[in-house]
């Protein structure tokens, strides 16, 4: 059974719909920027601050080639489209959707830029970061789906996106 990988930006829903959607699927659940804090001791914020933005892209990048799994719904740090040996990895057995939310909705949900553990540089700007990843997350998704519904209507759309498009046996 494949895996249902949720790509998109921070704040565009992808842990809390993960959860919504393995349960209506009726599969497990798994959030890479959990498994990173639990590998690494720390919270995502606290790597970026005390290592930098390269070695937690690199620790990211690690940590999702090295996942071994089957029949799960995985939510993905918003920065694991930087990589493309990790997209690769994650495109070997799974479906990508991307959860899509306009810069106007993603800048009124995230009210925790600095704190929230996004792989950003000093001086870059929640537009900025939006430019530069919105064409890899489209590049990479098998399904494209907005995520400015409420989280029900979301997880329908996509169930019936993988059933229509054949991409998910």
């Amino acid at each position: 059974m494949k895996n249902i990988v949720l790509i998109g930006m921070p704040s565009s829903g992808k842990s809390t719909l993960g959860v919504v959607l393995a349960k209506t699927l009726g599969m497990q659940f798994v959030d890479t920027d959990l498994i990173i804090q639990q590998k690494t001791g720390k919270r995502l914020q606290e790597l970026i601050n005390e290592n930098g933005t390269d070695f937690f892209l690199k620790t990211e990048q690690e940590i999702v080639c090295s996942l071994d799994l089957e029949g799960f719904v995985i939510a993905t740090g918003g920065s694991v489209v930087l990589s493309d040996k990790a997209m690769q990895s994650l495109k070997e057995n799974s479906v990508i959707i991307y959860l899509e939310a306009s810069l106007e909705e993603l800048d009124l949900r995230l009210n925790n830029i600095k704190t929230r553990g996004i792989a950003m540089e000093k001086g870059e700007s929640l537009e900025s970061v939006y430019i530069k990843r919105k064409p890899l997350y489209e590049r990479y998704a098998d399904i494209i789906v907005s995520s400015e519904n409420s989280f029900e209507a979301t997880v329908e759309i996509i169930v019936r996106e993988i059933k229509n498009s054949g991409v998910f046996s």
